[in-house]
């Protein structure tokens, strides 16, 4: 196990959602140098190409409603190197900035086709368009609210869960209210919906194929709907004591995939792994005795990274479970969200604490054997005496109401997350 170094800013806010941005399909490229002016040509070409734009971030949160003085915002900034011994990290001076007023942005997912940023704000959702310059620098991007889209979404109420399919085709999103909807994008044409007012959904997550969609709901099992037919395919059942928390499908280089799902279990937050094709539970694993807050799978599938509610990082490979890093107290506040960068090098975590860490997560082994099958005699527990025996499975399952009586008591009354 290893403990890695990584640069945290602040930025002044409490922040709730983040994301890498898909710069290859936002920024415009510069102009072909045939078609700049002849007098620039030949100066031009006796310079060295521009070198291509840091990777950047969205990030959004804020005070609430209360008149905390604490601005609702979307920021973006790109990442700056660290220099000399100094870990990178986000710069502090961000290249876009839009305020939402008396909205806080709870939920976001980006496009990853750069059609732009889906946001859950407390009433219902909004999408915010990319506006780019010819120009590969940051100061040529900008970020403005599409008025007349989703006029269907605009009074929904909170969605605890938003997520595009890889490929950006469906939009997902799973509300407080318990009402599930799926949308083909753009055109926002129904695929399906469910409602159940007895519970609020936790998370959800499409598979990279597009077929297969897994759901969590406060309570019960994980349901997996088929998209092609909106028919639910397996129900995947709780071991006694588990709470189940967040979803992630992992994708195997042959081209199936692997369900990882996070559980509180007693004193112990676990993540179990089900096969897509019979759908049977393959095992678990005990990770942290600390309340899951946040879970990612890197894009090659390689890893699996979980937050806390303690502040603390920890990442292991997705083959065997074993813990590659650990970063103990990365934030003073709860872990809001987790994000791999597109090379699964790089893992971006935010809080409430205001701050936002990048932790480095170096070159990962190749795709070639993760989320392979294991069995549940083959794993090792954890070393339990590097573990801090703090949170219970309460918090798992009620972790806006956490959220919710920190804001109370910094920001005035902002609504519950979860």
């Amino acid at each position: 196990m290893a403990t890695r170094g990584g640069g945290s800013q602040s930025y002044g806010f409490p922040i709730y959602c983040a994301a890498w941005l898909p710069l290859a399909h936002i920024l415009k490229p510069d102009p072909p140098a045939a078609e700049a002016d002849a007098d620039a040509s030949s100066s031009s070409s006796s310079s060295s190409p521009s070198s291509p734009s840091p990777p950047m971030a969205v990030l959004g949160g804020g005070g609430g409603e209360g008149r905390s003085g604490v601005p609702n915002k979307l920021v973006v900034a790109a990442l700056a190197a660290g220099e000399e011994a100094a870990p990178a990290a986000l710069s502090p001076e961000t290249v876009v900035e839009v305020k939402t007023r008396e909205e806080v942005p709870y939920r976001m997912a980006v496009h990853p086709r750069g059609d732009g940023v889906f946001c859950a704000f407390p009433n219902g959702c909004r999408l915010y368009r990319w506006e780019s310059q010819e120009g590969e620098g940051p100061q040529k991007l900008a970020l403005e609210p599409d008025r007349e889209a989703l006029a269907e979404l605009k009074d929904v109420g909170l969605q605890l869960s938003v997520s595009f399919s890889g490929e950006g085709s469906i939009l997902a999103i799973g509300g407080e209210d318990g009402h599930l909807r799926v949308f083909k994008w753009p055109a926002m044409a129904s695929v399906l919906t469910e409602t159940d007012t007895k519970t609020s959904i936790k998370d959800l997550t499409i598979s990279s194929d597009d077929k297969f969609l897994a759901v969590n709901r406060s309570s019960g099992p994980c349901r997996v709907w088929d998209l092609q037919s909106s028919e639910v395919v397996a129900s995947l059942p709780r071991e006694a004591g588990e709470i189940f928390g967040f979803c992630r499908f992992c994708n195997k280089t042959d081209n199936s995939h692997a369900l990882f799902i996070t559980a509180m279990q007693g004193d112990y937050g676990k993540i179990v792994s089900w096969n897509t094709t019979s759908w049977t539970r393959i095992g678990s694993k005990k990770i942290t005795r600390e309340a899951i807050s946040a879970f990612a799978v890197s894009p090659n599938g390689a890893l699996l990274a979980i937050g806390t509610i303690e502040g603390s990082i920890i990442i292991v490979g997705s083959k065997d479970m074993r813990t590659l890093v650990t970063v103990k107290k990365a934030h003073l506040g709860i872990v809001t969200t987790l994000a791999f960068s597109q090379d699964s090098r790089t893992l971006l975590s935010t809080s409430f604490d205001s701050t936002a860490r990048v932790t480095y997560v170096g070159s990962p082994k190749s795709n070639a054997t993760p989320c392979k099958p294991y069995t549940k005699n083959g794993w090792l527990c954890p070393d339990r005496n590097k573990r801090m025996a703090h949170a219970t499975s309460y918090y798992s399952c009620n972790f806006g109401v956490l959220l919710y009586a920190a804001q109370r008591r910094h920001f005035g009354n902002v609504a519950a997350l979860r």
